[in-house]
């Protein structure tokens, strides 16, 4: 029997992982790949060809590039989408059901792929829906590993509830009150204007709720990026929607490695005071309107702190952002501010000892990154869960939010200057800024993260098919 415990120990498995092709699911995806391959397991990353470009390299020397292996799958052309157009990032918000169905028409190709290499467990994400059926199929044991918060997850709903049509919110405003499954005081709801443009954007296809839905009822266990320390009674209601018979993991954080930082923008943040640059990055997703972008720049300005503003151009626009800046904005604030056009290393510019706090688009991926740096939370979210995550953050102490208009969303350069100061050297938010610091380590002290990360490889470990005695 000792012989054969023994043998039990040196059994390695198989993951095949597949993540939905956002760089906010690729990322985390393949962080979780790392710490699975850094058990001694075999990875098989599926992507497409592009993605798999995107991916932070393994050195040719680490273990680990013997155990992870990336298998591209080119994506089905589908009309109307670009040929090119691989990632969110690629295409408007508003046609992203187009990369959908491209994703949908995957399913064959994987298919014959866990056909043939028979993994011991498939890690998938939100959006192939129709992945936990087929594995279920061929005996593959299925693991959803949930992007998300658990307090979102818990808005989202019960899977019954969104497989089954029982949803009764179908308009913006019911999305701006809190569901009634939640049993506590919360204001953990949407505003009007950040589910009005977008609630009806997934009417062609397979809704996101149902893709949700199956996702959670299909899988053996749901892992959730997030830990029970910092949202337990969101955990408890959730293990409570999905039925006390499916585990729901925590794999904490994945806090991310440090990326190198060009030249250029080394240099400028070394010339910064320890904490006075505000970091400014709304993500690959939504775009700034015109009107947006001027009071945004001009807020700035007025706050009269160093800022670095990280912009890319809109896939639906043919006007450069840079075009839409106000007139002599960039010369104007040269001595103090950097506006960089296109990709910058995010993880490499929130490492550094001069930026103080992060302006962002509230993605769950990007807040993780700041806080695990310990820096303030300006939050300006703009769509998908980014409200949700404002919410909780807020009511967490993290974060301040710049006020909008509640059905419009529209703000002004003054109220802009005034919360980035209040989060940044005002009085009134040293409380703030403290227990920020207080955070840090659990969002990105990675021996408190590796730890707590061990359990749940260790379940997926113990649950294994066709365990030795």
């Amino acid at each position: 029997m000792e012989e054969e415990k023994q043998m039990d120990k040196t059994v390695f498995l198989h993951f095949v992982v597949f993540p939905w092709l956002a760089m906010g699911h690729l990322i985390p995806f393949f962080h979780l790949s790392k710490l699975i391959a850094q058990k001694g397991h075999r990875v098989s990353f599926i992507s497409t060809p592009r993605n798999l470009l995107r991916l932070p390299k393994i050195p040719s020397h680490s273990p680990l590039s013997s155990l992870i292996t990336l298998v591209p799958l080119p994506l089905p052309h589908v009309e109307n989408l670009p040929d090119d157009a691989e990632s969110s990032a690629n295409v408007p918000y508003n046609k992203q059901q187009l990369l959908k169905k491209a994703f949908d028409l995957l399913e064959l190709p994987l298919a014959n792929f866990l056909e043939s290499s028979a993994p011991d467990w498939v890690v998938y994400d939100y959006a192939s829906h129709w992945l936990p059926p087929l594995a279920a199929k061929l005996g593959v044991p299925r693991a959803f590993f949930c992007c998300f918060n658990a307090a979102c997850m818990a808005v989202i709903g019960p899977p019954s509830l969104l497989i089954d049509g029982q949803d009764s919110r179908t308009m913006p405003e019911d999305f701006t009150v809190v569901p009634p499954w939640i049993p506590f005081k919360s204001d953990m709801s949407f505003r009007y204007h950040e589910v009005a443009k977008y609630v009806h954007a997934n009417e062609s296809g397979t809704p996101d709720t149902v893709r949700f839905g199956i996702a959670i009822r299909g899988g053996d266990v749901v892992l959730m990026r997030s830990s029970d320390e910092f949202e337990p009674e969101w955990f408890e209601l959730l293990r409570e929607l999905y039925g006390r018979s499916k585990p729901v993991l925590p794999v904490v954080f994945l806090p991310p490695l440090v990326e190198e930082k060009s030249t250029r923008v080394k240099d400028w943040l070394d010339k910064q005071r320890v904490n006075s640059v505000v970091y400014v990055a709304l993500g690959t997703e939504a775009t700034l309107s015109q009107e947006e972008l001027t009071e945004l720049a001009l807020g700035l300005e007025l706050s009269g702190l160093p800022f670095f503003w990280v912009l890319r151009d809109s896939p639906d626009s043919t006007q450069s952002v840079s075009e839409m800046l106000p007139n002599g904005f960039v010369e104007r604030v040269k001595d103090r501010g950097m506006v960089h056009f296109g990709w910058a290393p995010q993880v490499g510019i929130l490492s550094h000892d001069s930026v103080g706090g992060f302006l962002t688009h509230c993605g769950w991926n990007s807040m993780i990154e700041g806080l695990g740096f310990g820096r303030v939370l300006i939050l300006f979210p703009m769509l998908n869960d980014q409200g949700l995550n404002a919410r909780l953050v807020n009511g967490k102490g993290l974060g301040v939010e710049i006020p909008r208009n509640e059905l419009d969303g529209s703000f002004t350069r003054d109220s802009v200057a005034e919360f980035v100061r209040l989060a940044m050297v005002d009085d009134s938010g040293e409380l703030l800024r403290r227990r920020v610091k207080e955070m840090k380590g659990m969002f990105g002290d990675r021996n408190r993260n590796n730890r707590l990360e061990n359990e749940f490889i260790c379940f997926l470990e113990e649950n294994r098919p066709n365990k030795l005695a």
